[in-house]
This record gives C-alpha cells, sequence and structure tokens, in this order.
C-alpha cells in the first residue's frame, strides 16, 4: 500500500488536521487518554525557508490525567526534518509563555495552561540511542526528596513544562508498544526508493484489524493522490535540494580555507626560519662591522702616532720608508675590512630576495611582504621583477 510520507509538512498538517487522528497520535506520545483536542489559531510554519524547515502546530486538550479527572493543557509540536536550530526552537516555546491566551483565571488566580513539547526530528540527537525519550520535570526539596503535589501547583506548571523528543531516523519497524506502532509511519526505512522519498509502503495487515490506524493509513493515502499535496511535496523537495548544494558549497570552501590555512602555516614557518637565517646574517654582518671598526680605530691610532713621529723627529729615508710601509699595511686592512663588509651586505641582500621569492611563490601579495619583511613595497617589486625576469 503506498502512501504519502508524513515526514513531509503539508502531508504532516494534513493528517494531524484530523480530529480523530490528533487523538490517537497525541494518545500514545503522551500516555494517556486525550479526550478531544483541537488545532490553536497559532498554528505556524517557516514560509519563508530561508534557512531551515521547523513545522509547528500547537493544540489544545482534554486529557484523562492519572487521577481520572479531565485536565487542559497545551501541546506545541515541532516537527524539522533537516538539523535545527536549538535557538529557534528556544524562540517558539517563548512565544507560548508569552501568549496570554494559554492562561486561565484572572488577576491572581491566574495560572499557564499545562504545556508538553513534542520534537519530531527528521536528525539524531548525539548518542541518545532511544528512537523516543520522555524528559519528564519533578519537584525535590534541598535533600531531594520528592515534594508531593509540587509539580501539580499552578504556579510550578506555569513555569516548567515537560518534552517529547522522536528521533525519526531511530525508528527501524520495531514494534515494541502502541507508540512504536504509531509512529511507525514515520519510519524512512519503508520510503520507496532513494529518487522518491514522497511515498512510503506499508502494509496493512501489519497493523491487523486496528480500527485506530486505519483512518490514518486512510488518510495518507488520500494525501499521495490530493493534487495539491502533491505539489506542496514539490516545492519542499525542491528547497531542500537547494539547501543541500548549498551545504556541499559550505563543505567544499571549509576544505578549501583549511588547506589555505596549512599552506599559511608552511609560509609562517619558511619565513620563520628565513627571519631565523636572516637574524644570523645581521648577526655576522654586526660581527664584521664591530671589527671593521675596531681596524678602523687600530688605523687611526696608527696615523696619529705617524703624525707625532712625523713631527718629533727629523725622520731619515728609511724610518719614512718604514712609517709608509705601516700605512700601507694599515691600508691593506682597511681594504680587507671593506671587503668583509661587502661580503656580509651581499649575503643579507641574496637572503632578503630568497626570502621575498620564496613568500611570493606562497601566493603572498607584494604588500604582504613589505609588512613582513619591513622593506619599501617598490624595492619588493623591483625584487620580484629581478627574481622572474
Amino acid at each position: 500500500m503506498l502512501v504519502a510520507n508524513p515526514i513531509y509538512d503539508v502531508v504532516f498538517k494534513y493528517l494531524m488536521e484530523d480530529e480523530r487522528i490528533a487523538r490517537t497520535i497525541l494518545s500514545a506520545l503522551l500516555k494517556t487518554e486525550v479526550l478531544d483536542v483541537h488545532v490553536r489559531r497559532n498554528e505556524y510554519s517557516d514560509k519563508s525557508r530561508e534557512s531551515l524547515s521547523i513545522f509547528r502546530i500547537d493544540f489544545g486538550a482534554t486529557i484523562r490525567n492519572e487521577s481520572g479527572e479531565r485536565q487542559t493543557i497545551l501541546i506545541e509540536i515541532q516537527k524539522t526534518w533537516v538539523d535545527s536550530e536549538l535557538l529557534r526552537f528556544r524562540r517558539y516555546l517563548g512565544v507560548q509563555y508569552d501568549n496570554k491566551e494559554n492562561m486561565e483565571g484572572t488577576g491572581r488566580n491566574a495560572h499557564a495552561l499545562p504545556m508538553v513539547a513534542v520534537y519530531l526530528l527528521g536528525h539524531t540527537v548525539g548518542t541518545i540511542e532511544a528512537p523516543v525519550v520522555y524528559v519528564d520535570h519533578q519537584v525535590y526539596d534541598y535533600d531531594r526528596n520528592v515534594v508531593e503535589g509540587g509539580i501539580n501547583d499552578p504556579f510550578v506548571e506555569s513555569l516548567t513544562h515537560n518534552s517529547i523528543i522522536v528521533q525519526i531516523p531511530r525508528l527501524h519497524g520495531k514494534i515494541n508498544n502502541r507508540l512504536d506502532k504509531v509512529l511507525s509511519i514515520f519510519d524512512q526505512s519503508r520510503v520507496l526508493s532513494s529518487k522518491d522519498q514522497q511515498t512510503i509502503n506499508i502494509d496493512p495487515a501489519f497493523y491487523g484489524d486496528d480500527t485506530d490506524m486505519e483512518p490514518i493509513l486512510r488518510r495518507l493515502m488520500e494525501a499521495s493522490c490530493d493534487s495539491d499535496v502533491r505539489r506542496e511535496m514539490d516545492v519542499e523537495d525542491e528547497f531542500f535540494s537547494v539547501l543541500k548544494n548549498r551545504e556541499t558549497e559550505i563543505l567544499e570552501k571549509n576544505r578549501q580555507l583549511a588547506e589555505k590555512n596549512v599552506a599559511l602555516k608552511d609560509a609562517e614557518k619558511k619565513l620563520g626560519d628565513t627571519e631565523k637565517k636572516l637574524g644570523n646574517a645581521e648577526k655576522k654582518l654586526g660581527d664584521t662591522e664591530k671589527k671593521l671598526d675596531d681596524t678602523e680605530k687600530k688605523l687611526g691610532n696608527a696615523e696619529k702616532k705617524l703624525g707625532d713621529t712625523e713631527k718629533k723627529l727629523e725622520m731619515t729615508e728609511e724610518q719614512r720608508a718604514h712609517a709608509e710601509e705601516q700605512r700601507a699595511h694599515a691600508e691593506e686592512q682597511r681594504a680587507h675590512a671593506e671587503e668583509q663588509r661587502a661580503q656580509a651586505e651581499e649575503r643579507a641582500e641574496r637572503i632578503t630576495r630568497n626570502s621575498v621569492k620564496a613568500l611570493y611563490q606562497q601566493n603572498m601579495s607584494v604588500e604582504d611582504i613589505s609588512g613582513v619583511m619591513g622593506i619599501d613595497v617598490e624595492t619588493v617589486k623591483r625584487m620580484v621583477e629581478e627574481v622572474w625576469s
């Protein structure tokens, strides 16, 4: 038996508009008898579909509580079939808490209707294996003893609510209780094919003569034949196809960004090595300059001594020749020191050029290289042109 897939917003809405079906599903979820139920006027669906689809229906229901008394409660169902934003779930709950129509009584006797939030999720939650989990609140004293009647106090009920979380992907056709049987219509392992997600294949014999399940199957079959419902399902498929493509693009951009980060770290490492080499070269240059300064100082002292000698003595030709030899030797030391300075400057220039080349090969802009190396942009451009000419 082929029927419409109720995970689609339009099919789920079509299903829950039937009061008997709504009572059947809510009774199974709440594990209590729902005597009557009606859709409240603040039904909401994410029509803009700008980001993620969260479909929401609010019900007012009369149930038979554990004491056998009739009780009016508020049930909010939020359904999504993609990973959802918790903030949006919380925002919808905030709307319920802020809605004055959800209050009973007046003045100091006013209190909120008890609320149960039901989440039908098309994705799993963390490592929770159970397909359905119940989050119930309780009232304790300081010693963790349950306060009898505390949770039913109007003040407490007005400020807290219970939740039911259904993980649709965890539904795998296992029927252990009444709720499993009702929720089996959402089992996505029954989807007709990967190309047709809109239709699920259900065996009516699986439900036997269950008089409550028969209307559900019949209404899902009607939905599959309704042209308006089919058209809305096509719109949902188109939207989620676009969303999937967008997620693929985001993943690809993240991959490219990760590769760029790796390349940047490599460039930073190479730059660090280059800066280290440059620092060593600068140190050697500083040592050479110090030696040159010492040589110049010695030369100055020699020249001073030579001047003093010339001034005080009437030098013989042999003494003068010896003095000239000392001068020539001093000049030779100066020339050697100048040669060392030139070699040191050449090494520093070569290291700088290699650093510029390495950064440029890492696709760094001329301006970024200028900032990193501490040299002006024109010099960087000149070095790049000389490297690639």
